[in-house]
């Protein structure tokens, strides 16, 4: 479980492929405090760390994490968003984030405005019933709140320290991200189409 409250950014050093798998090599100022087996979000992903050495770690994604997300598409030199697991006792600062990326969308407008940017996203219409004006969405593993909301897109306001020290510097229209629904929202459409179909639970 994450909080979407970005610890650091890594860069990718290594990309290897083997089967339907991609295993990655990431830099960090984090990677040499990592253990293996320990869980970390990569851009939004939960991803399992295999090996830890001279400040890189690596880990592997599968063939459904490359089908769901932008990982797919990852190659050395690209930076990406780190978060270490939340701790019971530690500060839920952001919102619950469980790493399962839900989608792919894209980023289709980027405004500079004085002291802020805005960016503007469009996601696949069938999660539409996830996203709520002032929500909380998972955008590469960031936090943010969303407004302006449409069927099939959204908008985030992104603060001077967010811009600074996430991915989002490096963001540009055209570029696929990795989206992550609210977890009670996704709850919620569950129990009322289980409800409307009357599926029942199994028992």
């Amino acid at each position: 479980m994450f909080t979407g409250i970005i610890e650091t950014l890594g860069q990718i050093t290594a990309v290897e492929t083997s089967g339907t798998n991609r295993t990655f090599t990431v830099i960090s100022s984090i990677s040499n405090e990592l253990k293996v087996d320990q869980s970390l979000s990569h851009n939004g992903v939960c991803l399992t760390v295999e090996k830890v050495a001279n400040g890189e770690h690596t880990v592997t994604a599968i063939q459904e994490t490359l089908q769901k997300t932008t990982l797919d598409n990852w190659e050395t030199g690209k930076r990406i968003n780190l978060e270490r697991c939340l701790t019971a006792n530690g500060r839920l600062d952001g919102h619950f984030v469980q790493g399962h990326v839900d989608t792919a969308g894209a980023c289709i407008d980027k405004k500079t405005l004085s002291g802020s940017w805005e960016f503007r996203f469009e996601f696949p219409e069938k999660f539409a019933p996830l996203v709520i004006e002032k929500g909380s969405i998972a955008l590469n593993g960031i936090s943010l709140t969303i407004f302006d909301v449409t069927l099939n897109q959204f908008s985030v306001a992104i603060i001077p320290y967010t811009y600074e020290h996430t991915t989002m510097q490096y963001l540009h229209p055209g570029e696929k991200v990795n989206l992550e629904f609210d977890m009670v929202g996704k709850y919620v459409v569950r129990g009322r189409d289980v409800e409307d179909k009357n599926i029942l639970p199994i028992e």
